[in-house]
């Protein structure tokens, strides 16, 4: 079983209290992934409703070479998360996820009422190129070869089957 080989520290998304969850949910996705919209309502569902017992959190593992929107959407999450609304953009995505050509993406922008300028030279710093490239690199070494790709605890989990049953047999 592979385990997670980058520590969850205060450079991930997290959502939920990382030092009190029984359970810490690393997900490895990738924004135009079928199987990871398919995965995101169980997730969010999952994480909502046992808010004392999980802790989620979100990495980029952008599959560029198949899905051609997967790494703009990333780094328009990041460059979101710098104005501190990273989460709304990665629900707005996975809602949205049939539609991530630019024009859509910039109108998330407007949507979620970010500053466009401060947004303009986020998107296109290093750091969140950094971040992105950290984010995927460390799915690499932890064995991620495909989306979405999770961690229960620090070890990859095998049993999720793409149902929430089987996000619900984690807390027994």
């Amino acid at each position: 079983m592979s385990k997670l080989r980058i520590p969850v520290s205060e450079t991930d998304h997290i959502t939920g209290n990382i030092n009190t969850a029984k359970i810490v949910l690393v997900e490895y996705g990738d924004y135009e992934c079928p199987h990871c919209g398919r995965a995101f309502p169980l997730v969010k569902k999952f994480a909502e409703e046992n808010p004392e017992d999980v802790a989620f959190v979100f990495r980029n593992f952008p599959l560029s070479d198949s899905h051609e929107h997967a790494l703009p959407a990333a780094m328009f999450a990041e460059a979101a998360g710098k104005q501190g609304k990273f989460w709304q953009m990665h629900d707005l995505i996975y809602t949205n996820q049939n539609i991530l050509d630019e024009n859509s993406l910039k109108q998330a922008v407007t949507d979620l009422q970010l500053d466009k300028t401060k947004f303009k030279e986020d998107f296109s710093s290093h750091e969140i190129k950094n971040k992105i490239e950290e984010d995927f690199e460390g799915g690499v070494r932890s064995g991620v070869n495909g989306t979405p790709s999770f961690f229960v605890n620090n070890e990859k989990w095998e049993d999720y089957d793409g149902t929430y049953e089987s996000f619900l047999k984690l807390l027994s």
